[in-house]
């Protein structure tokens, strides 16, 4: 009884690995003549602009170049540095010749729209955005107005996050 138990344990461990010999072939040959490699460049329309649309992972990856827009001195350099302590990449602020009576109005382009989704959570999605598809790089310009208080917390902007959903392809453009 012994040798029959030993030549069906053989079998089996023969047939598991031709199943495994032909599962790592069937996988191989899938890889190799995958026909999708271009798939996501064949949908974009002619004349759309590419965007870049995913969420940043990390503050850090994120720049603001913030403008106030208020009248109140000095806050674009206090909203710098609260984006600053937020972890953001932040370049010089400096005035706006245009003042603004909402919360702020955010000014991207292509490179920069999922780092916009981003930054208009840290205003609790009151932020007035402003695509513009010639726009080059990925600077996030932040023009904060005479309704801003505050920047929102970790919490808030999670939440606000969460309301917003995924980041949306502006008009013109494809992902």
């Amino acid at each position: 009884m012994s040798s029959s138990r030993a030549r069906a344990r053989a079998r089996a461990l023969v047939l598991a690995g031709l199943l495994a010999v032909a599962a790592a072939v069937l996988v191989t040959v899938a890889v190799v003549r995958d026909s999708q490699a271009g798939a996501v460049a064949d949908r974009c329309p002619a004349g759309a602009v590419r965007a870049d649309v995913r969420l940043p992972a990390d503050n850090q990856q994120v720049t603001v170049r913030v403008y106030n827009g208020s009248g109140t001195p000095g806050l674009a350099k206090t909203v710098s540095a609260d984006f600053r302590n937020r972890r953001f990449t932040t370049e010089k602020p400096a005035e706006s010749r245009k003042k603004v009576d909402g919360v702020a109005v955010l000014r991207y382009g292509p490179e920069a729209v999922g780092r916009a989704w981003l930054v208009r959570a840290y205003f609790l999605n009151q932020a007035d955005v402003r695509y513009d598809p010639r726009r080059k790089g990925p600077v996030v310009d932040v023009v904060v107005g005479a309704g801003f208080l505050q920047l929102a917390t970790f919490t808030e902007v999670s939440q606000a996050l969460v309301a917003l959903g995924e980041p949306e392809v502006p008009p013109g453009a494809c992902a």
